[in-house]
């Protein structure tokens, strides 16, 4: 029997080519591609810094940096957008917000209030390589901007830690689509040390805790005597902005930061004692908070600072500023942390602001907490530097790719970086 070598060649080519297009069609409608095509193009590509000169004679600024990990200037400052004057110096740059459709940036002035100015900053940042400068503003009753929380019809939720000259109590203060002052919470506050820092929010089960970490004018000189820590998380009905229980911890511990798990039934979350370097799980039901980590098993008064959470509540991020360090925790298990990894910044390194990208594998960390110079008692200085880590499952890791050193970065003199946010 004669074989047609030719066409049994043409069969086979068709046939490989009829497989290829059937396994296109099913990556395709898979879930998972979806998601990977979806994700890469949610990528972000600029990294936006919110720093302050060291000489405090410069302005207040926000600085643009390449955030593509494909590009030749990965980690190199784009553009920087100055405050302007008058205010546009002193106010010591703290955290910032990303609004929930990314168009507007939210920024923080510490020590705006010693020299009577305005402390929430807002920029334009739709085009996130030529930021503008939108406006400012100062809130009443409060002061000593901290923390923003982007609300999803626009506008945010800031925690003020003290009142409008730095004292006890302090505020949130909440500001609409249109950057308007709606008020400031709660209407009648506690009087028992509410100096609300740290702040995060379960809407779908109108949940919202903040916590209270120092009353800031004790910080400063003109106040004698230690700094008036505190060790208390609030618990608050989300949708009337009013406190409903108190969590007190055993000791004015210094509790920084708070964070809810995501997704879980019990409503719990985390808290950190920046002074006894305990981890607490709390239960925002029973008003219980457990201590169920020691920090000092990593570094004895390491300072554990702020804290992020990935969206499926397993995995914990802590900076510990004295000690230079950043710990990633296993959570899957809420009363029993487990450390996965402690990642080393090196000698003089003062991790505080942490940031985690949307696709939750990069954390940005800035080796600044705060300096108030001549005028205040604290002195935490850090390097300046800001690192990007990747993020796997079980591992957290620098990448030596993006080099970033505001002691060099900028030609006007050395700028402590704060507040991170992507886009």
């Amino acid at each position: 029997m004669k074989i047609d070598i030719k066409s049994n060649r043409i069969v086979k080519i068709i046939f490989l080519i009829t497989i290829a297009l059937l396994l296109s069609c099913i990556l395709l409608l898979s879930p998972s591609y979806g998601r990977k095509v979806s994700q890469a193009s949610q990528d972000e590509k600029y990294l936006f810094v919110w720093a302050g000169h060291q000489n405090r004679e410069t302005a207040d600024f926000l600085a643009v940096v390449d955030f593509d990990q494909d590009s030749n200037d990965y980690g190199k400052i784009i553009t920087t957008v100055s405050l302007p004057s008058p205010g546009h110096t002193w106010n010591e740059p703290h955290h910032v917000g990303l609004s929930s459709d990314g168009k507007i940036l939210a920024c923080g002035g510490l020590l705006s209030v010693l020299k009577g100015q305005k402390e929430v900053f807002f920029f334009d940042v739709s085009d996130p390589k030529n930021p503008k400068f939108l406006s400012a503003a100062d809130p009443i009753q409060s002061a000593i901007t901290d923390e923003f929380y982007a609300l999803e019809d626009g506008g945010f939720l800031v925690t003020m830690m003290g009142g409008a000259e730095g004292h006890n109590p302090g505020r949130v203060a909440e500001f609409d689509k249109n950057l308007k002052l709606v008020a400031e919470y709660p209407q009648d506050p506690p009087q028992d040390g509410f100096n609300p820092h740290g702040i995060s929010v379960r809407p779908e089960v109108n949940l919202m805790v903040t916590s209270d970490f120092i009353c800031p004018s004790t910080t400063l000189h003109a106040v004698p005597g230690d700094p008036g820590f505190r060790g208390s998380i609030r618990v608050w009905n989300f949708k009337k902005r009013s406190i409903v229980r108190t969590i007190t911890l055993p000791n004015p511990v210094g509790t920084i930061d708070v964070r809810l798990i995501p997704g879980d039934r019990k409503q719990r979350g985390y808290t950190a004692g920046m002074l006894n370097g305990k981890l607490y799980l709390l239960d925002t039901k029973a008003s219980i908070a457990k201590d169920v980590f020691d920090f000092s098993t990593i570094s004895k008064d390491g300072w554990p600072q702020l804290m992020r959470m990935t969206r499926d509540g397993k995995r914990l991020f802590v900076s510990m500023n004295m000690a230079g360090k950043v710990v990633m925790f296993d959570t899957s298990d809420p009363e029993n942390p487990r450390v996965l990894k402690v990642l080393d910044l090196g000698k003089d390194s003062g991790p505080h602001y942490i940031a985690l990208t949307k696709d939750e594998k990069r954390l940005v960390i800035t080796d600044y907490f705060l300096n108030e110079d001549d005028v205040g008692k604290v002195h935490a200085e850090g390097d300046h530097k800001i690192h990007v880590a990747k993020v796997s499952q079980n591992n957290l890791f620098v990448d030596t790719k993006f080099n970033l050193d505001f002691n060099t970065a900028l030609s006007d003199g050395p700028a402590r970086p704060h507040g991170v946010a992507f886009k």
